[in-house]
Formats: C-alpha cells, sequence, structure tokens
C-alpha cells in the first residue's frame, strides 16, 4: 500500500504550551486510522495541524509526496485532503444543499450536481431535508451534513473530529455504518474519536495519544485486547 500522509516529528504550541510533541504516524491509501486518547491529548490539534488550520514549529507533514510546510488550509483541500471539524461547524442558517455545495467549491460546476446526487444515495435523511435549514436539523443530522459537506470536495484523504460526539447511542451506530460504507468504497480516513470501542473496531491500525505524545500504536484489533489500553479507554 502507498503511503499517502506521513506525519514525521511535528510539534505544535498554543503559545508556551506544547501540545503536540515530536508524532510521527502515516496513513497508508485505502486504510482507516484512528487516533484515540483522553481529552487534551492533542489529537484534534494534529488535525487541525494536517489541515493547515495550524502550524508545526518544527517536522514535517506530507500528503502524496508534496511537502506540506506551511500550506494555508483553503490550499490543503484542493489537493484532495477534507476535515470534518470537531463540533460540526455546519453552516446554520443556510439549507442542507447550500451546506453541501459549500463542500463543492474547488470542484468544476458540471460535476456539482451528480456529487450531490451520489452524496443524497449515501445520506437519504438529507435528501428528505435539502431545502430544510442546516440549524434545526437533528444532531445525527447535522453530523451527516458536515460528513456530506467534506464528500462534496471528492477527498482522497477524509479526516473525521469526533464525529460520534453528542450523538444518542443509536446515531452513534448509524455514523460508524457510514465510516464503515465509506471505507468499503474505498475512501481513505483519519479518525479522531473519544469512542475508542467504536474506533478501534473500524480501525486498521491505530495510535494512542497521552499528553501530546504517542504511546502505543498497533492494528486495531491488537489495541483492543491491550490490557492498557483496555483499562485507560476501554472501562476494561
Amino acid at each position: 500500500m502507498a503511503t499517502m500522509l506521513k506525519v514525521n516529528d511535528i510539534n505544535v504550541f498554543y503559545g508556551a504550551i506544547h501540545a503536540v510533541k515530536g508524532v510521527s504516524f502515516e496513513v497508508n491509501e485505502g486504510e482507516v486510522v484512528t487516533l484515540i486518547g483522553a481529552n487534551g491529548a492533542g489529537k484534534t490539534t494534529i488535525l487541525n495541524t494536517v489541515a493547515g488550520l495550524l502550524h508545526t514549529r518544527t517536522g514535517t507533514i506530507d500528503f502524496n509526496n508534496i511537502h506540506l510546510g506551511h500550506f494555508p488550509a483553503h490550499k490543503i483541500l484542493p489537493l484532495g485532503l477534507a476535515l470534518v471539524p470537531e463540533g460540526r461547524q455546519i453552516f446554520q442558517q443556510m439549507t442542507v444543499e447550500e451546506n453541501l455545495e459549500m463542500g463543492a467549491y474547488t470542484r468544476p460546476k458540471n460535476e456539482i450536481s451528480d456529487s450531490l446526487e451520489d452524496i443524497f444515495n449515501r445520506f437519504p435523511r438529507l435528501k428528505e431535508r435539502r431545502k430544510q435549514i442546516a440549524g434545526t436539523l437533528s444532531g445525527g443530522e447535522q453530523q451527516m451534513v458536515a460528513m456530506g459537506r467534506a464528500m462534496m470536495s471528492k477527498p482522497k484523504l477524509l479526516m473525521l473530529d469526533e464525529p460520534s460526539m453528542g450523538l444518542a447511542p443509536i446515531l452513534v451506530d448509524q455514523i460508524f455504518d457510514i465510516i464503515q460504507e465509506l471505507h468499503a468504497a474505498g475512501t481513505t480516513i483519519l479518525l479522531v474519536e473519544q469512542n475508542a470501542q467504536m474506533a478501534l473496531s473500524v480501525a486498521d491500525r491505530g495510535y494512542v495519544l497521552e499528553t501530546g505524545k504517542i504511546v502505543a500504536t498497533g492494528t486495531g484489533h491488537e489495541l483492543l485486547e491491550d490490557e492498557a489500553v483496555k483499562k485507560a479507554y476501554l472501562g476494561g
């Protein structure tokens, strides 16, 4: 498998706070890779740095052999790397369809209608609500909008930041079913998730973060069976 994303020895700061400390990992084409850890471990900071919303002080980030360096976020998206941010952050006053169209702003206009239909086939609930104001949707539906909006850019790598946050258990199951469907369709996924059990159950590989450092790595199955991971994150 070709390496799609290679993160090497990144150090990210918020002022004097050293949030990410010498982190290295990679995502291969076609994989689901998850980053798990407690709140404040640095997971979201890593995704935001890869997406160009934050910048690393040292180290390198390469995406499909392109050195991202200090690329701004709006130049990273057209390369094929899309982020579904924590808390969804959809456009509350716009319709579902308008939100989805915003995700395709880097795409040729003649391709947008076909992409919309693809999203509506994947998320039938959104098709029913395509003219509804997005801020009036349920939390699970808003998460579907956020994921659909990112998919509209036709990403090579889809990054998901806490997609199950704040959702009822039945909706969490739905979101993870969608993640597995996207994976089966060939989408490469980097997943940050508080629900370690669910994340590791769908992941090919995982990395465990504690206070800004990677402390363990393995296949999803290996980490599910790891006694230290069980005790810290799986209630075992």
